[in-house]
């Protein structure tokens, strides 16, 4: 059992409290600390890349039994927010998911013109059908209310990339949950043998208007369907399938990604106020539509890892966020995260073993 008993772990959990973020404590907290989270081992920092943030990493196991890692990535210059107009899709790989991992190119790139004209961002790899899919996110403008999902294949993962000249999930009508954006995919074949699509969304109004400027609107995870992976994707009737609004306090989560195991579904995620703002979510479901109450699926960085104190540019410092497994036979080996900081003071992936239950 992971206990947060030293001083850097009092010295984080004062800082909750005076943030005035949610914090659960002594007994009552070992109960939301989930099985997955005891089992993670910490590794450390990969794809550390000089003048660059790296972001969103998504890794696979090649035929040629290598590690490869479909990550976003961004020039240095452009700030922590230059994700939103300037992000690239590029591929690494290494003998293990330890590392190191070497570049090999960049697989997507912004195009004029196109729905993704602005930002490639949010790849997810996933081997379908005798082909590779890379989903992602694009946008056209700069801006979230043009954040689409679409989707690259390739019978290689060196490829040559096809990509779709649009989208594969529009936004919903005016007005409606996810009116705003469709983006941060997460793709997992059903029992029936359909194909799912979880995505993200918010409301274009509660986003304008949001009682919390820091965090705009309400992030929620709606469904789509389809017999293919390139789609048409129909959306479920009874969406979003998670939706934390009623919970108070802005409460929601993002950056999910979704695997089946042992006939369940399985959910991991970055938590945006359920507990607090600097820990994983984990939640599983039985038809991947009704979900478990969320428990914690891993802590922050500081609770594994001793790093420099916080730069004044970078504001998430210490945080895990956009999780991301690495299956071996269809169960988690490896869990990559994205975090601020590293050798060059921009951001990288962190990585933990995932032993076995």
């Amino acid at each position: 059992m992971y206990i947060l008993m030293n001083r850097r772990s009092f010295i984080a959990a004062a800082g909750l409290l005076s943030a005035g973020l949610p914090l659960i404590a002594g007994p009552d907290r070992q109960q939301h600390i989930s099985r997955f989270s005891k089992r993670l081992r910490p590794i450390g920092r990969v794809l550390e890349s000089p003048g660059y943030y790296v972001w969103c990493n998504s890794p696979i196991f090649g035929d040629d039994g290598k590690v490869h890692v479909f990550y976003s990535r961004w020039a240095a210059a452009k700030g922590m927010s230059g994700w939103i107009k300037g992000s690239e899709i590029a591929h690494a790989v290494a003998d293990r998911p330890e590392g190191p991992f070497r570049y090999v190119g960049t697989v997507l790139a912004p195009r004029p013109g196109f729905w993704d004209a602005t930002t490639c961002h949010n790849p997810l790899i996933k081997y379908v059908d005798g082909q590779y899919c890379l989903f992602y996110m694009g946008n056209s403008n700069g801006k979230t209310n043009t954040k689409r999902i679409g989707l690259a294949t390739a019978q290689s993962l060196n490829g040559p990339w096809e990509r779709r000249d649009n989208p594969l999930l529009e936004t919903g009508p005016p007005g409606a949950w996810d009116d705003h954006c469709t983006t941060n995919p997460a793709f997992v074949m059903a029992g029936d043998g359909t194909y799912r699509l979880y995505y993200k969304s918010w409301n274009t109004h509660d986003y304008e208007h949001s009682e919390h400027p820091s965090i705009r609107g309400n992030r929620k995870y709606g469904l789509a369907t389809a017999t293919r992976p390139e789609g048409p994707y129909s959306r479920f009737d009874d969406n979003p399938v998670i939706d934390f609004s009623n919970r108070g306090d802005n409460a929601q989560f993002e950056d999910a990604f979704v695997w089946r195991e042992d006939g369940k579904y399985f959910l991991i995620a970055r938590d945006m106020g359920v507990f607090n703002h600097e820990v994983g979510l984990i939640m599983e479901s039985d038809d991947g539509i009704r979900w478990s109450e969320p428990l914690i699926a891993y802590h922050s960085l500081k609770d594994y890892v001793d790093e420099p104190p916080a730069p004044a540019h970078l504001k998430r410092y210490g945080r895990l966020e956009r999780p991301m497994l690495l299956m071996r036979n269809g169960k988690p080996a490896y869990l990559f995260c994205a975090a601020q900081g590293g050798k060059t003071m921009t951001s990288s992936a962190f990585v933990f073993r995932v032993d076995d239950a």
